[in-house]
């Protein structure tokens, strides 16, 4: 039924070996198993009141305490901005992690306004990802020529979008998302597929089984970015709620915005469909934080 979208930024994939997951979703649903940070700022887990819930591991969020100055300070993962949340009395970095990240020790450069830069350290934990081994015909998992050339122009087309980085920045008490269509999780994120002996991109985004023709809707109040009909994702809508925050529908049978429009939670983005590289009806829904897809769920009041 679901197919797999896979990351555009930055993962490449090599010529004729892109990934088509709709063989994999369908012999296999996939669990995960959660394992929580332990050390450093990113350990403490905030209240259940609190969006995203933190979870440093790879595709997870870290929500890391940058203390108390007068004016918000910019805070970056290598030369990404990230999203700061809070006031003067207290900033917090919200830090996408990608899934490709290794365990261990990782950091973030702090700016204060007239003061030096510095670096916050942060422990990314392991996780385990439910994995698939298949042995496929090679044509459902090798691209034509022309198929290839297509997916590469709208990489680079889509990680333009993720690069989206705009004002006003969302406020740190409305970032609970709502699913975009109500229905049972198909696929999970982080699964990992293995074609024929090779590894492929993980699953970086959530499956959710619905009838086509469902109306999606927004899952945040937004800016409509991007819309088109994509190679693997089919027809999408791209929508930008601020400071590196972004979401992704796709599959869609129709879309009933434009780019320009400005939507509130819960406005109608489009309807399900079977659209790009997929099987079935379904959505596929994504969630980008400082241009690196994270766990759709951890912004969900019920995970």
């Amino acid at each position: 039924m679901t197919m797999d979208c896979p990351p555009l930024l930055p993962v490449s994939v090599p010529r004729r070996t892109a990934l088509l997951g709709a063989l994999g979703a369908l012999l296999l649903p996939a669990t995960t198993t959660q394992a929580a940070a332990k050390a450093g700022h990113a350990a403490k887990t905030p209240a259940a009141s609190v969006w995203p819930r933190a979870l440093a591991v790879p595709g997870g969020v870290a929500r890391i305490s940058l203390g108390a100055t007068p004016t918000r300070p910019q805070a970056f993962a290598g030369d990404v901005p990230l999203l700061v949340l809070g006031d003067a009395k207290g900033w917090t970095a919200l830090v996408g992690i990608p899934l490709s990240t290794a365990p261990g020790e990782a950091a973030i450069r702090v700016q204060d306004a007239g003061g030096p830069p510095r670096d916050i350290v942060y422990t990314v934990a392991p996780k385990h990802y439910v994995e698939q081994r298949l042995t496929v015909a090679p044509r459902t998992v090798d691209l034509s020529a022309p198929d290839q050339a297509r997916y590469e122009r709208e990489h680079t087309h889509i990680a333009n979008v993720m690069a989206t980085f705009s004002e006003p920045l969302p406020t740190a008490n409305a970032l609970r998302m709502i699913a975009p269509v109500a229905g049972r999780r198909s696929s999970s994120f982080g699964l990992r597929r293995i074609f024929n002996g090779q590894p492929r991109n993980p699953h970086s985004g959530m499956d959710i089984a619905a009838a086509q023709g469902t109306p999606v809707h927004a899952p945040l109040p937004g800016k409509v970015i991007d819309t088109g009909d994509y190679f693997f994702n089919g027809n999408t809508v791209w929508l930008d709620h601020g400071g590196g925050l972004i979401s992704m529908v796709c599959h869609l049978s129709s879309i009933a915005v434009q780019v320009g429009d400005v939507v509130p939670t819960a406005a109608v983005l489009g309807a399900v469909g079977a659209t790009g590289r997929a099987t079935g009806p379904h959505l596929h829904w994504g969630v980008v934080l400082n241009r690196t897809m994270v766990d759709p769920a951890l912004f969900l009041e019920k995970a």
